[in-house]
């Protein structure tokens, strides 16, 4: 037996398709980790969620108007409004811990996309040196096939053979390897972002499909989506609150028989002074609250513009507030439609739960399809032990079945040639 040439067993169209749904399924991948991960965050629902608190603040505020002076109703007020605004900061802080996590990954992943052109580059180039000879180098292009899928999950990839066993690769539309070249792709910190800006052969470059494309959307839309609810909520909270809290009479106003003192519940922690809080991670409670619990304003002034100490009117106000329906505006920091403070966070949470189904049921079935597609490709090239373990038996039998016909034949000839012809025996 010689042996006059050894072939490669595989479909061209399969590694194509294989690579449209790697790429897919890089993106969902990834899309489905960032909502996950803002769901850990946001904890809803959960006793320690944002929603908790906020309802633990109104329900202080209710307690406090059943009497207005208990000092101990004070005190739950304040320490209750402070935890909202360490919650919200903390909330907002760790998306943004998480978003400059998705910033490094981006950086790690431009790393790896030229590790692997680097390597298909080296690839092609040992090819291209030996294929001319009349060899075939089947253990190398096994090697560049394994690379491209690889590539194939974090970018859109375009192959194309050229001369001496070499490919061309396309990410994007744009150059990454031609022959035995291969184009740097950069990650350069953005001095006004923070950011990395990637860029490829020296000219932008925007992925949109594959991981790394989910890497870009996950920090530059979904999670910055997500702080701009936060603050959306948060700041229109605070100013509700702070717009009825400055209208009522806190204890010293009322000892000292003066009009409200305007004081607001919250500050601006960036600012300072009255200013209501411009962001989720800018609220505190005002120092002066902090200072003495008479200066909660839970009264409401008479018609003279003063008010008892008994008066508990304004912090029925402001326990409202939680049902009050706030009109849209026009504003950047309005809301787009006419909602509650609770029923819009509601939304926002509902609308995260919507797109985290979405991705997991999108990443299920590029899973699926990549398998099914491997499978069709291990079809074809790959080594079955059951098939072998079939084939063996079958020959097996073929052999004893070929060794019982040899032996009857045998027999046969045995009693022809030494059995026939004899007479008196």
């Amino acid at each position: 037996v010689m042996v006059s040439d050894i072939q490669r067993l595989r479909e061209d169209f399969l590694d194509l398709q294989y690579r449209k749904e790697n790429k897919t399924l890089g993106y969902w991948e990834v899309k489905l980790d960032a909502l996950n991960k803002i769901e850990s965050v946001l904890q809803e629902p959960s006793d320690t969620s944002l929603q908790k608190v906020m309802d633990q603040m109104w329900q202080a505020w209710q307690d406090l108007s059943k009497d207005a002076t208990d000092p101990s109703a004070r005190a739950v007020v304040r320490e209750r409004s402070i935890a909202v605004a360490e919650t919200f900061a903390n909330t907002y802080n760790h998306l943004l811990d998480i978003q400059g996590d998705f910033d490094n990954v981006i950086s790690v992943k431009v790393q790896e996309i030229n590790s692997l052109a680097s390597q298909i580059a080296h690839l092609n180039s040992m090819i291209s040196d030996v294929v001319p000879h009349g060899y075939a180098p089947n253990d190398l292009y096994d090697q560049r096939d394994v690379l491209i899928d690889k590539l194939s999950k974090l970018t859109d990839v375009n192959v194309s053979y050229a001369e001496n066993g070499m490919v061309n690769i396309q990410i994007e539309g744009k150059d990454l390897v031609t022959g035995r070249t291969a184009v740097s792709m950069v990650a350069t910190k953005n001095a006004v972002t923070g950011f990395y800006d990637i860029a490829l052969g020296g000219a932008t470059f925007v992925p949109t499909q594959g991981s790394l494309a989910g890497l870009v959307e996950a920090r530059d839309k979904i999670i910055p989506d997500t702080l701009k609810q936060l603050d959306l909520l948060a700041i229109n909270l605070t100013k509700e609150i702070n717009n009825v809290h400055k209208t009522g009479l806190t204890l010293t106003d009322i000892r000292n028989g003066s009009a409200p003192s305007a004081i607001p519940l919250f500050v601006d922690a960036v600012t300072g002074g009255n200013a209501d809080p411009a962001g989720a991670n800018r609220i505190v409670v005002n120092p002066a609250i902090l200072a003495s619990l008479d200066n909660i304003a839970a009264a409401k002034p008479d018609a003279s513009g003063k008010g008892s100490v008994g008066n508990n009117e304004n912090a029925l106000a402001i326990a409202a507030i939680k049902f009050k329906v706030i009109q849209p505006g026009t504003g950047p920091n309005d809301f787009k439609e006419a909602t509650t403070l609770d029923n819009f966070y509601r939304y926002t949470i509902g609308q995260l739960g919507v797109n985290g189904q979405e991705a997991a049921r999108n990443q299920k079935n590029a899973e699926t399809l990549v398998g099914m597609v491997e499978s069709q490709r291990q079809s074809v090239s790959g080594v079955s032990i059951d098939e072998e373990l079939s084939n063996l038996v079958k020959y097996q039998h073929a052999y004893n079945a070929s060794a019982r016909a040899i032996t009857s034949v045998d027999e046969v000839l045995d009693k022809i040639i030494n059995g026939m012809g004899r007479v008196g025996l």
